[in-house]
C-alpha cells in the first residue's frame, strides 16, 4: 500500500475505522469484477485503487444513524 495515498485518503476520510470499511469493501467489489473508476498508467494493488478512488471522490460513503423510532 503506498504511503502518499494513504495520507491522502486520510484527510478526506479522518476516522481510520471508516477509512479501512470503505477501502476493505471495495477492495472486495474489485476482486470479484468490479471495474476501477479511476485510471492509472502504472499497475497499482486493488488497496492502492481504492484508496485513489477515495482520494479522487469517487468513493462516497455514509454513516448509519438509528432514528429514535428503531432505538425503542
Amino acid at each position: 500500500m503506498r504511503e502518499d495515498y494513504l495520507k491522502q485518503a486520510q484527510k478526506i476520510i479522518t476516522d481510520p475505522n471508516i477509512l479501512i470499511n470503505v477501502v476493505s469493501r471495495r477492495v472486495k467489489q474489485l476482486k470479484y469484477g468490479s471495474r476501477p473508476t479511476v485510471e492509472s498508467l502504472e499497475k497499482l494493488s486493488l488497496e492502492d485503487i481504492a484508496l485513489l478512488e477515495v482520494i479522487k471522490g469517487k468513493l462516497k460513503y455514509e454513516l448509519y444513524t438509528a432514528s429514535d423510532d428503531e432505538t425503542e
